[in-house]
Parts: structure tokens; sequence; C-alpha cells
């Protein structure tokens, strides 16, 4: 591989995470309902499986070389995958490649912890089928999500993987980047690419945001910009729903040519990995222990999150064990995303904005999601097809609806839902300001309430549609100018603190 020549590389995305232990088997619809791109359809804004495509355009039409893009799938996590949309995504991938050859590199975004009916190790397959077809000098390297199985199957398919450091996972499109430099830098000859693994033979739980998993995550960015050998450093998590045979933590290193230093580097980092076991899991609460602390707290908005009911962990995201312990303690000014519950968002619409109705919804997918949610209900907003940001992507959750609970006689009990039609993890605050809920200016309204004040003003202009959808939400209603704006199209708005339907 020496430099100079264009060169012509292709790229495909199949992803998914999936929970062996969960009840929801996934489908081709269930990735067609998240993200399905026919080759050359995948939009402008990454997935967090699929930057490998939107990193590649940009790094292929600088260097003058041709991308030839196969199909681009991204299903929520869920159970097994279907045998079916398995190798009928699988077979369009590998048929799109045969078709593009010869390619110089083959370059995927893969998430690492797909289990199919029938197939423990769906993306060692995709790879030694890949690996079959172009031969054993083709590049062929992957980015994968740290919540996988690094398989031996793999390990042996592909020249090299880049994982994402930081979980939550904030930079799927830094490691992109970082896939594509090693990529350029090998298909040009100034670099030669060997992996190294080493397994830790442990299970634990990794977030980057604390420590020691903060400082580990530093230490392997600073290996890397310090030492010219180290071309990339990746921790492998593992997922410890995916109940498969080699699950687990495992340390990746890949080196410029030198897979001794790269294998005595991957063993130092996961014996500092083995040593801290146990220590990084962030501390949990029960639901009682947790709505008491966030009725306390001083100062909101307060979080509280339910990591175990999260679509982002394969579980359906319907659970009401929250939502029953919040009514249970007499909790206000609360908004709760998302209850999954494509039935219930269907009466909502039926019903129709401002309806109030008897609604049941929540805990219909497994036995330990609590029991349904029976309530009185106020359809406050409707949305045909939702969607929330997560970095430069955009999550679409489907049709969705946000009610208020209501008392039987009628009276607001401060607590709001969003309901959802499409199972999405919860990843941004855009979650709830998609269907009009704003944390930090209901904040700001309980903070002027507990200061004494009995009404808020604001003013807003022509343009800002979407802001005056939101202030009208939270109870504000247009009213004479009150002072002089010299912009022209001012909008004067008022709100009465503390009337009904002002708080969540």
């Amino acid at each position: 591989m020496s430099g100079g020549a264009p060169r012509r590389i292709f790229t495909a995305a199949l992803a998914t995470e999936t929970n062996t232990f969960a009840p929801i088997v996934i489908d081709r619809r269930g990735f067609e309902a998240s993200l399905y791109a026919p080759p050359g359809q995948h939009p402008a804004t990454p997935t967090l499986c699929t930057a490998p495509i939107t990193v590649g355009r940009r790094v292929c039409a600088e260097k003058g070389w041709t991308l030839v893009e196969g199909t681009a799938a991204w299903a929520d996590p869920a159970g097994l995958v279907s045998r079916g949309a398995y190798e009928g995504l699988r077979d369009e991938i590998l048929g799109q490649l045969r078709a593009a050859l010869p390619v110089d590199a083959v370059v995927l975004g893969l998430h690492g912890a797909m289990v199919a009916q029938g197939y423990l190790d769906p993306e060692g397959d995709l790879l030694g089928r890949i690996r079959d077809i172009i031969g054993p000098d083709v590049l062929l390297c992957a980015e994968l999500d740290p919540h996988s199985h690094l398989t031996a199957k793999r390990v042996a398919a592909a020249d090299f993987f880049v994982v994402f450091k930081e979980f939550p996972h904030t930079d799927f499109v830094e490691r992109a980047e970082d896939l594509w430099r090693i990529a350029v830098d090998t298909l040009e000859g100034r670099i030669r690419p060997v992996m190294s693994v080493w397994d830790c033979r442990m299970i634990d739980v990794f977030p980057t945001s604390r420590e020691p998993m903060r400082g580990f995550v530093n230490r392997m960015i600073g290996i890397e910009q310090a030492d010219p050998k180290v071309l990339s450093l990746s921790a492998i998590h593992g997922f410890m729903a995916g109940d498969v045979p080699e699950m687990g933590t495992k340390m990746i290193a890949v080196t410029d040519g030198d897979a001794a230093y790269g294998a005595a580097l991957a063993e130092r980092l996961g014996r500092e990995l083995y040593a801290n076991r146990g220590r990084h899991m962030m501390p949990q609460i029960d639901e009682r222990a947790a709505v008491a602390q966030a009725m306390a707290a001083v100062k909101g908005p307060v979080v509280i999150a339910d990591m175990w009911d999260n679509p982002g962990g394969g579980t359906a995201g319907d659970a009401t064990v929250i939502l029953k312990e919040l009514l249970a303690q007499g909790a206000r000014g609360v908004a709760i995303g998302t209850i999954w519950d494509p039935v219930a968002v269907q009466l909502c619409f039926a019903a129709g904005e401002g309806a109030e109705m008897p609604l049941r919804f929540g805990a219909k997918s497994a036995p330990l999601t609590g029991e349904p949610c029976d309530a009185l209900v106020r359809i406050v907003r409707l949305a045909a097809e939702a969607e929330m940001r997560f970095g430069e992507s955009v999550v679409p959750f489907g049709p969705a609806a946000r009610i208020a609970l209501l008392t039987p006689d009628g009276a607001e009990t401060g607590i709001e839902v969003i309901l959802n039609t499409v199972r999405a993890q919860s990843y941004d605050p855009s979650l709830f300001t998609a269907l009009g809920i704003d944390p930090l200016a209901q904040a700001l309204m309980d903070q002027a309430t507990r200061a004494g004040y009995s009404t808020m003003l604001l003013d807003t202009l022509d343009d800002m549609e979407s802001a005056r959808g939101l202030y009208e939400t939270l109870g504000f209603a247009e009213v004479p100018p009150y002072y002089y704006n010299p912009i022209p199209g001012a909008h004067y708005l008022k709100v009465d603190l503390g009337a009904p339907g002002t708080r969540w």
C-alpha cells in the first residue's frame, strides 16, 4: 500500500445492541423505525454507529478518493435480532461489496453486541464473510461501541478496531475520525497497524464521567498523543446483558507494526482495569430514596434515571415503578420521558389535544416493569414525528403524546408524562422540548413563585414560533405591549404563576 494513487473504499453500517434477556425481537421493521438508509441515502448527520460513513464522505472528498456507500442500518437495542432480519441486511451489504470490487479498503460502522437467532456472533460472521470476499491484503477496519463482545473471530478478520472511549458515548464522531486517520495513513504507506488484545476476565460497568474511569480514559489519550508507536488504545467494556461466551472486558492496543509492544501495553492497562474491579459503577439507590432525595432538593431541575429501564440497554422503556413512587410521595413539578406505549399514543391521537380521558398506559412488556398506570389524563401536546438530539445525530421516537395526570375530580397532580411509539433512549433534554417541556423555563417559573412573584412577563419575535409554542404550553398568553420594543414583530406574553396548567 503505497501513497499517491486515488483509492476506492467501501463503507457500510449494521448495528444494534442485544439484551439476550429481553423479550422483544428485532425484525427488519425495528431497523427501519430507527435508521435504514440504502446506498447514498444516509443523512448528513450520523447515528451512534454510522459516523464512519459521514466522516468517510468528508475524508474521501478531501483526498479525491472514491467512497462507495453500502446500506446503513441501526435498530434501538432490544432482544434477539430475527434470523431473517440479520441475514437479509448482511447479504444486502455483502452484495453491495461484491458489486463495488475492486476496493482498497472496507471501513465499517458496527456496534459489536448484536446477537441474532442462530448467530451468537453476527459481527464476527459479517467480518469473516467480508474478509473472504476481499482477500487477506485489503484493509478491513471498523468502529465499535465499548459495550460490545470482542470475539476471536472478529479479531482474526479485521486489521484493527477503534472504540468509543466515552460512556456516555459522546465521542463517536471523534473516534470515527481516528478510524479514518489510521486507515488513510495505512493506505498511503506511512504505518502498518497491528492489533493486540488482552482479556481482563471480568464483568463491570465503566462510566467515564467519574473516577476511576475518567482518569483511565485520560491516560489512554495521553499515551496515544505521546507515544508514536501507539496508533489507538481502546477499552472494551463488554455488555453484561448479552449472554454470549466471549462477553467481558478487554483491552485493545493498535500499534505501528510492533505486536509485542502492543501486547505488553494492552496487558498493563488491562491489569489496571482489573485492579479497580468493582469500583467503577456509579452508586445506586432504590426508587423510594431517589424520589425522597429529589423532593428534598433545594434547587432544580433534578434528574432521576432508572438505569435498568433503559431502551439503550435493550429493555422496553415502559416501566412505571418511578412514576408510581412519585405519585405515592405526592411529588409535583415532574416531567417523565419517556414511557413506551404505542397503543396509548394512538388513543391520545384519537382524542386530540386538550381532551380529558381515562387512560391505561405502561408496564406491558415484562413482569418486573411494575403495574399499568390507570389515570384521568389531559392531552397537552401531540407530535406526529417526534425527534431528539444526540450530539450531531437526530434520534426519532415516533408519534408521541404529552399527557398531564389529573386527580379523579380533574385537578392537576403536577406530573406530566411523554408517551412514545418508537423505543428510544432518553439522550438529551430536547426529548422534553420537542413536546413543549422546558425544565430550565419551568425552574425559573418555580423560583419566581418561591420568591413571591405572582406573574411573569416576557417578549419574543415573529420568527420564534417554536419558542412561542413552548411558552404557550407553560401557560403564557399574549397581552398588550407593556414596554417599547424597537424590533418589529415583537410579541408580549404573560403568565399567572401558580395557575392551573403552569406547572408539570
